[in-house]
């Protein structure tokens, strides 16, 4: 996805002189065309992300918008506390931009890790999280957080294109839709990709599940969608992220809000480092539950 930002962010900052984009001294062999269009606009901070997002605040409380990229845990962790109390409490157009989100840093281990990143922004006040699940979504991501103008955060990982015939629903968006579904999969970010695989890959699995990715938290869950998924009975929630403060926590406060209850409600979510070993983003995958062969254990239960 970072190849689809960086062409949103040269498409924005064309249009909008007021976009500014600071880097954490990161984005080599990525971000050059977006150098050389913004000149002054782009600014290299150096590894010093707390100092990056409180210069973004000043510029932004003097009516600039601001970019902060870096890898996603160093956007997140790093200047949490400058990110809550310049942003988000003065309700300013900075955005952060994390690269990388989950395991997507695989063997650069943990402190390259983010896979608690949404449960410590989503509770902040005025933020809004953004988890595109494929690639072409980024685009249209850029273009909401400009204009909304709002505290953003913005998790960019590796997806494939949008299934044709997708439909966006609240901050829900069906990727498989069935005739008569026995349950439901609702999936954050790139990780769909391993959903949508379990599922074309399985003669006994294909057109039995719904499936939807959630493209924000905190979430917009209308009404009738959540009446859709408790008529089907069976939830599975994937996420590469730690159930604490994840979609899945989040999730089920809306549902009981509208007073569904399910057979049987399923979380897989990150497992963090269960062997206390690093590797791939796949090898983190399979031992946190997410990858094709778990998902697709998790649905036939559905079925028995």
């Amino acid at each position: 996805m970072r190849k689809e930002f960086s062409a949103a962010i040269e498409r924005i900052a064309q249009e909008d002189d007021k976009i500014i984009f600071i880097t954490g001294d990161l984005g080599y062999n990525a971000l050059e065309n977006v150098r050389e269009l913004l000149g002054p606009r782009f600014i290299n901070a150096g590894v010093a992300e707390q100092n990056m997002v409180g210069v973004a605040a000043g510029m932004a409380y003097k009516g600039y918008k601001v970019f902060c990229y870096s890898i996603a845990p160093f956007a997140v962790y790093r200047c949490l506390e400058q990110f809550r109390n310049d942003v988000c409490l003065h309700n300013l157009p900075v955005f952060l931009v994390g690269n990388g989100g989950g395991y997507g840093y695989g063997i650069m281990g943990s402190t390259h890790h983010a896979i608690e990143d949404l449960a410590c922004l989503s509770g902040l006040q005025n933020v809004k999280t953004w988890i595109p699940a494929f690639a072409d979504e980024v685009d249209g991501v850029v273009n909401a957080i400009v204009t909304e103008a709002k505290p953003a955060y913005l998790r960019l990982g590796a997806g494939p294109k949008t299934p044709e015939g997708s439909e966006t629903m609240g901050t829900f968006k069906r990727v498989m839709g069935s005739d008569d579904p026995k349950g439901t999969v609702v999936a954050l970010g790139p990780v769909a990709a391993n959903v949508l695989k379990a599922l074309q890959t399985s003669d006994t699995l294909d057109n039995q599940f719904e499936v939807y990715t959630a493209m924000n938290l905190p979430m917009d869950l209308p009404t009738e969608l959540a009446q859709r998924w408790g008529n089907a009975q069976n939830l599975l929630v994937v996420e590469e992220h730690v159930s604490i403060g994840g979609l899945a926590q989040q999730l089920s406060v809306k549902l009981l809000e509208n007073g569904l209850a399910f057979k049987q409600f399923v979380s897989l979510s990150a497992q963090g480092y269960p062997e206390s070993l690093y590797g791939d983003q796949s090898y983190h995958q399979k031992q946190s539950g997410l990858d094709t062969a778990n998902i697709q254990e998790k649905l036939r239960s559905f079925l028995a």
